[in-house]
């Protein structure tokens, strides 16, 4: 595919500006405001699919995000602006089944590229229990998992989305997106292999931190208010029990508030984790009723102000700081 070259006026540009996308990069605000003279472009759904996009595309792509800082992407709709302007970009990164008029809109778009996140590693199911502790849901899991699959998880039938959570599944991402914008931008393709094997190494080394800093831990078990970190819970033989399902506004049954105090005294939890783009009150009242703490693990789908952190692993890190206290590793 040639990548085209357009060249925008000031006022085409004060009009892209108004419809609502966010410019991660200054390299890319600069390649916008030159004329773009050539760049890439690519339209990223939300951060995860930005940041690998940025990391990948160097200086040869122009990155925008439909998601904005701060927002929740489960809750995005897309406006009929932001579906013209994605009409006018040489690819759109995504992951379906997270942001339904995401896929909407890209799926109806004539946009030579599209590349979708879920089909560049496996899915698995989640529900508000997931991880590697089977003995749990052999004792109390089996059937709240059951109801969650058919509850919680119906906006979700291709699996849980939240692969980006686990580095190595997010470094299989990479390498796919990696070989998409080779083939999409042949005269920049072996920057772009060169880029994506940095951030594949990057992410492995983050892998190593992860299973270095959990090795020694007094407790398997974390809870969280939304199940975000069901891949990551299994990638390091932990086992996360949620508070509510996959989409982060369901409110949970007293039941399972019940059956979550009695999981916090017999595995020894410590911390109740909610995170930055969701209201940190159900946390806090769980927590109250049961002599917890509270801290932030965040699920990484947008950095703000409020962020541990300016960009992705500098956020898992401190995830990993924040999993160690809760978990009592040494």
């Amino acid at each position: 595919m040639n990548v085209r070259r357009r060249h925008i006026s000031a006022v085409a540009l004060t009009a892209v500006a108004a419809l609502g996308f966010g410019t991660l990069t200054a390299c890319s605000s600069d390649s916008a405001a030159a004329g773009d003279t050539g760049t890439f472009d690519v339209v990223a759904s939300f951060y995860p699919m930005a940041f690998l996009a940025e990391r990948i595309g160097g200086d040869h792509v122009h990155v925008t995000s439909l998601t904005q800082p701060g927002q929740e992407p489960h809750d995005l709709e897309i406006s009929a602006k932001q579906t013209a302007q994605l009409e006018e970009s040489d690819a759109a990164l995504y992951l379906k089944g997270l942001q339904p008029s995401v896929d909407d809109a890209i799926g109806q778009s004539p946009i030579a590229t599209k590349i979708d996140a879920a089909e560049l590693t496996a899915l698995e199911e989640h529900g508000t229990e997931a991880g590697h502790g089977e003995e749990h849901g052999d004792e109390r899991g089996d059937e709240h998992a059951h109801e969650d699959e058919h509850g919680h998880d119906h906006d979700h039938e291709g699996g849980d989305p939240h692969i980006w959570l686990d580095p190595v599944k997010y470094a299989e991402v990479a390498e796919g997106v990696g070989k998409a914008f080779q083939k999409a931008d042949p005269d920049h393709a072996a920057d772009y292999r060169k880029n994506t094997a940095t951030l594949v190494k990057d992410l492995k080394a983050l892998d190593q931190k992860f299973r270095t800093g959990l090795a020694n831990r007094k407790t398997d078990v974390f809870v969280t208010t939304h199940a975000a970190f069901g891949y990551l819970a299994e990638r390091y033989g932990l086992t996360e029990e949620a508070i509510s399902g996959l989409d982060p506004d369901t409110e949970p049954s007293g039941a399972r508030v019940k059956e979550l105090q009695q999981i916090a005294k017999e595995d020894g939890v410590t911390t109740v984790f909610y995170e930055t783009l969701v209201s940190d009150r159900t946390a806090k009242t769980l927590a109250g009723d049961t002599g917890l703490r509270t801290d932030v693990l965040d699920p990484v789908e947008g950095i703000t102000d409020h962020s541990r952190g300016e960009d992705y692993f500098q956020v898992m890190e401190a995830n990993l700081t924040a999993l160690r206290t809760a978990l009592g590793a040494r």
